[in-house]
């Protein structure tokens, strides 16, 4: 019998959509959304802040149509969905104080991304971008960030139909999974903060428990050892913009894999796909859950750099942890000299549909995680067998 050569625990976050900055991602994408629909060649950098009552919107935009959107109609729309309807507790969809600054984007920077044709389309922005992929759950994506979110889509589901009736929009939850051999095995630690109205904590604990293990328990993972931490701090009433304020892209690890590899430092939210921050980072998933659905590895992470108004990589690089069947010199050719893949700015858009969503909406897309979730094209499998042929596997 063989030795146990690692064990260790390893904790991811995730937040609701009714946390601050997640209310800004919301608002931020909510505008690309409309953008694209009015003007599929919008350029887009929209950045939001909300406080005690009040949102702002900021940035650059260039839309055809741009007086056809009314960003502050799309910000009450959101918070409203998300459920902040109550102006007592400080921040409501109809009573919000709202501010836009939103101004034309640079013609400095619009001169680098068009260049007249799309194979020629530079990148929006330098920079370095991770995708990631691992066989350690079926959405291809680390167990604790996963697990983290699934908690609060099921919170979230819960609180709108009022199945708990004192629930609140404002909610985090963190889970730590033991892991041996790199496997997950157990769950450890679970830990949930959620806005509620004032009620008495043991009720809030006992209800929040019984939604965890509904959702947690399908895992095989929850054992008699696991730790339930609810609102540790006994009371969470103030909550939302009145709690905290928030920013759009303050949630960079919550959006991509939990804290698992590396990332680049870019933002998603409220950039449109020119900006390689956002359309790099979705292609780089998508070329290393391929390449982990091929079983050329069982985990892969692959960085990409870009400069500004340049369109083809400075550099990929491809790891796959030791994993790999074979060398990742040889995956990093492939993806590289082969035409399965293709990391210039506009051939990725193309490919992804990223101007002309379809089924998808960005707003959505940047809730619950960008990744490991099904309706998006990055996360589609279709370059398996063509991945299995270039690596000499068929």
């Amino acid at each position: 019998m063989s030795k146990l050569r690692t064990r260790h625990i390893y904790t991811s976050e995730s937040v609701s959509e009714g946390h601050p900055d997640k209310i800004c991602d919301q608002i931020s994408d909510a505008i690309l959304d409309a953008c694209l629909e009015k003007d599929k060649n919008s350029h887009v950098g929209c950045e939001t802040a909300v406080g005690p009552n009040l949102v702002v919107n900021l940035g650059e935009i260039s839309c055809k149509k741009w007086n056809e959107i009314n960003s502050g109609v799309i910000a009450r729309e959101v918070v409203k969905d998300i459920g902040y309807d109550n102006p007592s507790e400080g921040f409501s969809w109809d009573t919000f104080n709202y501010i836009s600054a939103i101004h034309r984007q640079s013609e400095n920077i619009n001169q680098g991304v068009d260049r007249g044709t799309p194979e020629k389309q530079g990148a929006g922005d330098q920079g370095m971008m991770f995708g990631y992929a691992s066989n350690a759950t079926p959405q291809m994506m680390p167990a604790p960030i996963i697990y983290a979110h699934s908690l609060l889509e099921k919170l979230t589901e819960v609180r709108k139909r009022k199945a708990i009736e004192y629930l609140r929009p404002d909610s985090k939850a963190q889970v730590s999974v033991l892991h041996e051999d790199g496997k997950a095995v157990k769950i450890t630690t679970v830990v949930i903060s959620h806005q509620t109205h004032d009620v008495p904590l043991k009720r809030i604990r006992k209800d929040l428990i019984e939604v965890a293990h509904q959702v947690l328990d399908k895992t095989g993972m929850l054992s008699n050892q696991t730790d339930f931490f609810i609102n540790p701090t006994g009371k969470f009433v103030i909550g939302g913009p009145c709690g905290d304020s928030g920013v759009t892209g303050r949630k960079i690890i919550v959006d991509s894999y939990g804290g698992v590899g590396s990332h680049g430092g870019g933002a998603f939210s409220g950039k449109d796909p020119s900006k390689v921050d956002r359309s790099a980072a979705y292609y780089a998933r998508y070329a290393a859950k391929n390449i982990v659905a091929a079983k050329l590895a069982e985990k892969c992470e692959i960085q990409i750099a870009y400069a500004i108004g340049i369109a083809r990589p400075l550099s990929i690089n491809i790891s796959t942890y030791g994993t790999g069947v074979i060398p990742d010199n040889k995956i990093e050719k492939i993806l590289t000299e082969s035409k399965i893949f293709d990391f210039r700015p506009a051939m990725m858009i193309k490919e992804l549909g990223l101007t002309t969503p379809q089924g998808w909406s960005y707003r959505n897309s940047c809730i619950y995680g960008h990744f490991g979730r099904k309706g998006f094209p990055w996360e589609k499998t279709d370059k398996v067998e063509a991945l299995r042929e270039a690596a000499g596997l068929k």
